[in-house]
């Protein structure tokens, strides 16, 4: 799955005041939603100590190959340098003291974490994972927290990914990918291949996948062993181990839950004046050459697997947990801000991927919240700025920079509108937009911004 935080005990009663100002967003009408305002210090602060652990990180690495241990961990602090400079991480007050509270929760009921430095927070990123990052920097995605169906799920993940940093998985999986582009066995078939004529490039990627194969099976193992200590550390809380299991079939089924109704792109843009067209989403014949390459990368994939299956990591657990049955509960610190995060998760992830110019994500976002009352008139809102965008993009010959390919793994009403939005020329974007706007122009007049956006898809049009 997919270190100390700020938090104040004496403070708490303030904060839970202030949450309830910030997330009573528009109480009188919640159809227009206000993103988070995030905390830029929090982001510079937890920038500063990821740069201070990388420096101290460098120094203390093993002399004898100090040149390849730089060159890993400065690719590896640059990821997380990219992660604090970005706007991905939500720091706004509120959000993140709430998520500070559930890890010193488990932090303060397990001694062994007294002095962990560790940096837990949300993301906007729309996959579902989580993820330690090596050096005390932990992600939980907004894309998997809006699956979650109580704290206790949340709390087993934040334990997962501490029991990674505790445990020191990067680290010891560095120094064995050091250790071994350095050992005698691997330097020696490397001058072999060198002098090889015959299929150099074959062998070489397959000296290659066989180094990755043998990184990958430890790394199953540290799953495991992850698994193990997040359960030591989740029973000394409050909150159920239980969750471990609930979150476990949550993730073994995942991809391909589904949180919305299915998408019908035939009805959300036909109009009586300008009916879809079939011939935007009709399927071609896939090349056979085409399948046999999707078969290959499907086994190949499944070789690639970190984690263990979701199965087994229960069946490993199920004893333990079946002992501390009936003990914890699955919300701690507040069930109501829990279920105002999921939905305002939603927004946050449509909304960064607008940010990130991942225009294709961005609109299939909106059109899934289209079909919910609540998620209404922003999805609305941001369609029709969305379109308009798309068309600017195309314009200037950019949109395969903004629009992603249609992709084997991706859901399938994803791949319909990324064949629609492949097929579609401009004039037909524009004329899209605009019977779109006019349909909504009614309901949406007092909606800032998308008066001036039906107004670009007018004179487009």
């Amino acid at each position: 799955m997919y270190r100390k935080p700020y938090f104040s005990r004496r403070s708490f009663a303030c904060v839970l005041i202030y949450q309830l100002l910030v997330f009573s967003v528009n109480a009188q009408d919640n159809a227009i939603y206000s993103f988070q305002q995030d905390d830029t210090l929090v982001r510079k602060g937890y920038l500063e100590q990821s740069l201070k652990k990388k420096e101290d990180v460098i120094k203390n690495s093993d002399k004898t190959f100090a040149s390849d241990f730089k060159k890993v961990y400065q690719e590896q602090f640059e990821e997380i340098a990219g992660l604090w400079k970005s706007g991905r991480v939500v720091t706004a007050p509120a959000v993140h003291q709430y998520l500070q509270s559930i890890v010193q929760e488990i932090i303060s009921r397990n001694p062994p974490l007294a002095n962990i430095d560790a940096r837990i927070v949300f993301s906007r990123d729309w996959w579902p994972n989580a993820y330690s990052m090596g050096d005390g920097s932990i992600a939980v995605n907004a894309g998997l927290f809006v699956y979650f169906n109580n704290e206790a799920e949340l709390a087993f993940v934040i334990c997962h990914e501490l029991a990674h940093y505790y445990l020191d998985h990067s680290g010891k999986a560095i120094r064995k990918y050091v250790e071994t582009i350095n050992s005698t066995a691997y330097q020696s078939e490397l001058k072999r291949l060198s002098t090889t004529e015959f299929r150099k490039n074959t062998q070489l990627d397959s000296l290659s996948l066989n180094n990755i194969f043998s990184r990958r099976r430890h790394m199953r193992a540290n799953e495991a062993e992850a698994d193990r200590f997040a359960f030591s550390l989740l029973k000394n809380t409050k909150f159920s181990t239980e969750g471990i299991r609930s979150c476990l079939q949550l993730l073994d089924s995942i991809d391909n839950a589904t949180l919305f109704q299915p998408l019908k792109l035939e009805q959300v843009f036909h109009f009586n004046e300008y009916p879809f067209r079939k011939k935007w989403v009709q399927k071609e014949s896939m090349i056979f050459s085409e399948m046999d390459q999707k078969e290959s990368e499907d086994k190949r994939t499944d070789s690639l697997k970190t984690h263990p299956d979701c199965r087994l990591r229960i069946e490993m657990l199920q004893d333990s947990i079946a002992q501390t049955a009936g003990a914890g509960t699955s919300f701690v610190v507040d069930r109501n801000i829990f279920h105002k995060l999921k939905t305002e998760f939603h927004y946050e992830i449509a909304e960064q991927c607008y940010r990130d110019e991942q225009l294709s994500r961005n609109l299939y976002y909106n059109l899934l919240l289209l079909q919910s009352p609540q998620y209404r008139r922003t999805a609305v809102f941001s369609i029709a700025r969305c379109l308009n965008l798309i068309y600017d993009k195309q314009k200037d010959h950019k949109a395969g920079l903004a629009i992603e390919k249609e992709t084997p793994g991706y859901p399938a009403e994803y791949n319909l509108l990324l064949r629609m939005l492949d097929r579609l020329r401009l004039e037909e974007i524009a004329n899209i937009n605009y019977h779109f706007c006019s349909y909504y122009a009614a309901e949406m007049k007092d909606y800032p911004g998308f008066v001036k956006e039906g107004q670009k898809a007018q004179v487009r049009k």
